[in-house]
């Protein structure tokens, strides 16, 4: 028994030696509070409104000229027919070009929304390595949208050691 309580207390300091410190956060909770977060906020979501007005009106332009299509169809050659469908199937791409401009993948939102949130997140992360570091964090985790590794100390990556171990150089 003298033996193992020497061994027992041997093995408990090497495991809090090995210890990491870990720190969460809410960086949705953190940006809400950033007052210069809440001006860029308004001022996308009034670029956002505004697009959506200007998308707003040429579908209602576009629903218009389906109504008078609609009710002068009867009456129009078949060339006139083929002329009206061509400008609203011009009409309808013209709506969904604009509105893909708009919304879409690396459109206008999405480019200022990285002009004017992104310097503010770009802030913020900076703000916590230097925290991490200050404190000696190993690992500092956000809860905000699921638990997201924000911060890892390099010196525990271990990504490098798989790949060799899969026989990658």
């Amino acid at each position: 028994m003298k033996k193992l309580l020497p061994i027992v207390c041997l093995l408990l300091l090497s495991f809090a030696a090995a210890a990491q410190r870990y720190a969460v956060i809410d960086s949705k909770y953190i940006l809400q509070k950033l007052p210069e977060y809440k001006q860029s906020q308004t001022k996308l979501d009034q670029f956002s409104a505004q697009w959506q007005q200007e998308i707003e009106k040429k579908q209602a332009d576009l629903d218009k000229m389906y109504k008078d299509y609609d009710a002068e169809q009867v009456m129009l050659t078949d060339d006139l027919k083929k002329k009206r469908e061509d400008e609203l199937y011009n009409k309808e791409k013209e709506t969904r070009d604009l509105q893909k401009k708009r919304f879409g993948f690396e459109g206008d939102l999405f480019k200022k929304r990285q002009e004017l949130i992104k310097p503010i997140q770009d802030k913020v992360y900076v703000a916590i390595q230097k925290l991490a570091v200050d404190k000696s964090y190993d690992f500092i985790l956000d809860k905000s949208e699921g638990i997201t590794v924000i911060f890892a100390d390099p010196k525990l990556d271990k990504s490098d050691d798989v790949l060799k171990f899969l026989g990658v150089k």
